[in-house]
């Protein structure tokens, strides 16, 4: 009612201006209204952006994945904005987190987890293109059953990560699944990453020692440890990659691993390693490492990986091969020095115990990059790069063009 009173007061006052005071003092009283009425109600531009990273801070409290140290946390399903509840991961282990919509009516979703790294996109057009290909690929092919999540991990940098967040507001709006966006900032993965894989950077590294910045590229090696124990599957992505079949069918391969395998990988499509071990194979001239297939040990490319946490964590001998002096002593033994960081530790180690990898069909990575063929290795080149079968997933590595389809 004081409103009121203080409203009527000034316009009974208005008969003795002239008009353009009138308009004036008429446009004072409806700001006045304004403060009191949306001020009373706290839905200014900055309380509501505050209320939504509060909303957004309160969904990433009480987990266990401290770890992960998640930024940001983006959902979508399709008609709706509801958020809430708790869900299935693709292991069977229960995950906290963002949901999608009308996720918080059902008992538990399945989530499918796919990571990729995200950084320094904002200063490379390149990047961004190549990320623009993958993710309206992905969603144009990608179809995922009622009760399942596909949540999509990127490792950025906060410049990065801004740029991410908006790009993908737009590839991700035909999306005909639900899904959730989670952001983990690469300094702390890095922080936790370097005191395990810092023996291995001086083999599998493009420059001399090991660097602290190097490490984020061994974290497929390590990210048993540095993922929650909950998430038990997860496949990890390059960017550069175009998308011809639905990704949800990717997932289902971990269903073919064998026993005593914990990871999932295609064979390098280049004699990359060929170069590589050229001292083992001068002093081993009957070895198979660095042949071709299919009898040969091509060595892997780690473009698209299946990453079996549950087994990373379980299998002995995998974490073995973790130690500094297992990772130095298997390097001598191959006369090995890389540069392609987690792929070449994944090939060495490959040399010696197969066992350890499901090979996938080259149709999942179908690699494109023919820098060796026109760099001493064009008599051998097709027989690396010769892939049969349907093609799921193109690899534009070595910045190499897709085709169309």
């Amino acid at each position: 009612m004081g409103i009121l009173r203080l409203v009527a007061r000034i316009m009974g006052r208005i008969s003795t201006f002239r008009s353009y005071q009138f308009v004036l003092l008429l446009a004072a009283a409806l700001a006045v209204v304004a403060f009191y009425y949306f001020g009373s109600e706290k839905q200014n531009f900055s309380s509501t952006t505050k209320r939504i990273k509060q909303t957004q801070a309160s969904h990433n409290t009480n987990r266990n994945d401290a770890d992960l140290t998640v930024d940001t946390r983006l959902s979508h399903t399709a008609g709706s904005e509801e958020q809430g509840g708790e869900g299935q991961d693709v292991g069977g282990e229960e995950s906290e987190g963002f949901r999608s919509k009308k996720v918080d009516s059902e008992a538990a979703d399945q989530r499918y987890h796919a990571l990729m790294m995200f950084t320094k996109v904002d200063k490379s057009r390149s990047l961004q293109d190549k990320f623009r290909v993958a993710m309206l690929s992905m969603v144009k092919h990608g179809h995922f059953l009622e009760g399942e999540v596909l949540v999509l991990h990127f490792v950025s940098d906060q410049a990065s990560q801004e740029l991410g967040e908006r790009m993908l507001q737009e590839f991700l709006l035909d999306a005909t699944f639900k899904y959730e966006v989670l952001f983990h900032d690469v300094v702390a993965l890095t922080q936790k990453l370097f005191p395990i894989v810092e023996a291995m950077q001086k083999h599998f590294s493009a420059g001399s020692g090991a660097y602290y910045s190097d490490a984020i590229f061994f974290l497929s090696v390590a990210m048993h440890h540095i993922m929650p124990e909950r998430l038990m599957r997860i496949v990890q992505l390059d960017l550069d990659l175009k998308y011809r079949t639905n990704i949800r069918d990717l997932f289902q391969e971990f269903d073919r691993f064998p026993p005593g395998a914990v990871i999932g990988i295609t064979r390098e499509m280049q004699p990359v390693y060929r170069h590589t071990f050229w001292q083992y194979r001068k002093e081993n001239p009957q070895t198979r490492v660095g042949e071709p297939p299919p009898d040969g040990l091509p060595g892997f490319n780690s473009g698209v990986m299946l990453l079996d946490l549950g087994a990373m964590r379980a299998s002995a001998l995998y974490n073995q091969l973790l130690k500094p002096s297992n990772v130095a002593k298997l390097a001598d033994q191959y006369r090995f020095r890389g540069h392609l960081g987690d792929q070449d530790f994944f090939t060495m180690i490959g040399m010696e115990h197969p066992e350890l990898f499901y090979s996938l069909a080259c149709g999942w990575n179908r690699q494109l990059c023919t820098w060796w063929r026109d760099h001493g290795y064009g008599d051998v080149f097709q027989l690396y790069y010769r892939c049969d079968g349907p093609v799921y997933i193109y690899h534009g590595n070595c910045n190499s063009p897709i085709p169309d389809d």
